[in-house]
């Protein structure tokens, strides 16, 4: 149904060309578009017509946003500065126009991209017509607009070096250097305002306060276990922000090991940085963000120790080799070498035997949410945010932030 192989682009030295191009694969994913309208009632969402909703999400998803940015923020601005008399005319009555199509075809993208997520995970088998057939009209008249007066404006009117400053701007936008490979130079000026450009617009669903479930761990619940289906990864690392005594915040990542009504729980070293903040100021905050989904849940509380015996139970579930790595390791705390560290890794492995008990100083803590943000992103940042707060009875509060 589509070709998985992807087609040879032309160097970013032709930046034109790479536009052309690009409308060369939407002109491919529109026709896969259609052909699945055909296969869909034949055929149902069989392995065929999974594979070929995938590749129209992922190109629609995210390439032709970039390649939106690169005539939004490049392409025209450059063609209205340069571009004079009847050249500047018709680039001032097709500009806005062509920025409205833009908007445009991101409305109607948000309906397909609910049905056709449902046909790439198989759990659905419908793809709107209408939609369908709205959706390629709009995409081949603005191709057909841009192609007939706005790449040849600019073929005909930039000079060798906008073109390079065009083809530069169009690669870093990709993460792209000079030579083909991902930019590792350090910050120019100039590379310095293009990593404050750099952006990814979202789209993949919303957040409405009628969606949500009322108790916010049966939220969490749901969106973990979507964040499993989706094999995002490593779903269960979450950023820890604890504050110290003095008021200077710390962050770093963790793994949550349980959640459930209690709270959300974590195991580590209490003498470590974290601990010690901890010690100092029980209040933290907990960040799961979930990129392949466009989402990120804030919780915020107070931080207690899990119990011994919850402590000694996990400790006792982790392969031999991390729990002697946790007796070895005095966590945060300075040492000469990386050999200094291995040898006291195998002093503790020579006499700890089989089955170690769980150090004094190792345990878990538990987060007791008084705040929980669930965040899903969306065009244009403007983002759904659905806030839970806990009212002194115990219950939640529900309310939509802006964003």
């Amino acid at each position: 149904m589509s070709s998985l192989l992807p087609d040879t682009a032309p160097d970013f030295d032709q930046p034109i060309a790479v536009l052309k191009h690009c409308h060369g694969r939407i002109r491919k994913q529109l026709a896969t578009l259609e052909k699945l309208l055909e296969h869909l009632p034949q055929h149902g969402a069989d392995d065929q017509a999974r594979q070929a909703a995938s590749a129209v999400l992922r190109y629609f998803d995210k390439a032709a946003h970039l390649h939106h940015d690169d005539e939004e923020q490049d392409l025209i601005p450059m063609l209205r500065a340069t571009a004079q008399g009847d050249d500047a005319a018709i680039l001032q009555a097709l500009a806005p126009t062509i920025l409205q199509d833009h908007k445009d075809m991101d409305a109607l993208w948000q309906d397909l991209h609910e049905q056709l997520t449902a046909i790439a995970e198989g759990t659905g088998t419908v793809l709107s017509e209408s939609q369908v057939r709205r959706f390629v009209a709009s995409y081949t008249s603005h191709m057909e607009r841009e192609e007939s007066n706005i790449a040849p404006m600019a073929l005909r009117l930039f000079s060798p070096e906008q073109m390079a400053r065009l083809g530069q701007a169009m690669q870093l936008r990709r993460g792209i250097a000079a030579s083909g490979t991902p930019a590792t130079t350090p910050l120019s000026p100039a590379l310095g305002q293009a990593v404050a450009d750099l952006r990814k617009d979202y789209g993949q669903a919303s957040l409405d306060e009628a969606d949500v479930l009322d108790d916010p761990i049966d939220q969490f619940t749901a969106w973990f276990e979507q964040a499993l289906k989706a094999e995002v990864n490593e779903p269960n690392a979450m950023s820890l922000s604890t504050v110290a005594a003095n008021g200077r915040p710390s962050s770093r990542i963790v793994l949550v090991k349980q959640f459930d009504a209690r709270g959300f729980s974590w195991y580590t070293n209490y003498d470590s940085k974290k601990g010690s903040d901890l010690r100092e100021n029980s209040v933290a905050a907990l960040l799961f963000f979930w990129s392949e989904l466009e989402r990120q849940v804030r919780i915020e509380g107070r931080v207690e120790r899990t119990t011994p015996d919850e402590s000694d139970r996990y400790f006792r579930s982790r392969p031999l080799k991390s729990r002697l790595s946790a007796i070895a390791s005095k966590q945060s705390a300075p040492i000469a070498s990386r050999a200094q560290l291995e040898q006291n890794y195998d002093v503790v492995a020579q006499g700890a035997g089989e089955d170690p008990a769980r150090p004094d100083n190792w345990g878990g803590y538990r987060l007791i949410p008084d705040r929980i943000e669930f965040w899903q992103g969306r065009r244009s940042r403007f983002h759904d945010r659905i806030v839970y707060e806990r009212r002194e009875d115990g219950g939640w509060t529900r309310q939509r932030l802006q964003p």
